[in-house]
C-alpha cells in the first residue's frame, strides 16, 4: 500500500518521473501491468511498472542464485579416547587435516571410559598433542574444558588450502 502522495515511476521501456499516486495507478494499467512499491522509504517513494508474477520470479531466481554462492561451514567431530594408539591417532590426524584443508571447522572430543576421568591428565596430554599436531593447519578457538566424561576442543582453519602437499603421516614419524 503506497502512502505518499507522489511517487516517482520507473516505466517498463526505461526513464521515469515523479507523479501523483492516482496517476501512476493509471499509467500501470494503460500497460496493463501493476504498479510495485519497490523503495518505500526513498523520498518519494520509487515505484516499477512490471507483470508481479514476473517480478516475483526474478525475486526467486536471484535468491537461488546468492544461495549457490553460499559456502556452508561444516563442523566435524573427531572423538578419541585418551588410550588412543599411535596409529588410529595418526590416522585420525589425517582426517582432522581433510577436514580443515576443506575449510571445515573440528570438534575434537576425547571421551573418557569407566573410571579414566581420575586420570584427566592423560586426556591433556593428548589435547597437547593434538594442538601441537595441528598448529599448521588451524587455531584452537578456546581453552579446552573437561564437560561430564569429555574434553572438548574446537578448531577453525587457518583460511588457506596451500598446505595440502605435507603428509600428516610423516610428520611424528
Amino acid at each position: 500500500m503506497i502512502r505518499a502522495p507522489r511517487v516517482r515511476v520507473v516505466f517498463p521501456e526505461g526513464g521515469a518521473e515523479v507523479m501523483n499516486v492516482h496517476d501512476a495507478v493509471q499509467k500501470a494499467r494503460e500497460y496493463g501491468l501493476d504498479l510495485i512499491e519497490i523503495s518505500p522509504d526513498a523520498d518519494p517513494p520509487v515505484c516499477k511498472i512490471l507483470d508481479v508474477g514476473k517480478y516475483k520470479y526474478e525475486l526467486e531466481k536471484k535468491m537461488k542464485e546468492a544461495k549457490k554462492h553460499q559456502k556452508v561451514i561444516e563442523v566435524k567431530e573427531i572423538r578419541l579416547r585418551p588410550k588412543t594408539g599411535d596409529h588410529d591417532y595418526q590416522t585420525k590426524l589425517k582426517h582432522m587435516i581433510e577436514f580443515l584443508q576443506r575449510n571445515d571447522k573440528l570438534k575434537v572430543s576425547i571421551f573418557f571410559k569407566g573410571r579414566e576421568i581420575a586420570h584427566a591428565e592423560l586426556g591433556m596430554d593428548m589435547v597437547n598433542r593434538i594442538r601441537e599436531d595441528l598448529t599448521d593447519y588451524a587455531i584452537m578457538e578456546n581453552e579446552p574444558r573437561i564437560e561430564s566424561k569429555y574434553i572438548n576442543l574446537f578448531f577453525s582453519p587457518i583460511g588457506s588450502k596451500n598446505k595440502k602437499s605435507n603428509n600428516p603421516g610423516e610428520e611424528n614419524g
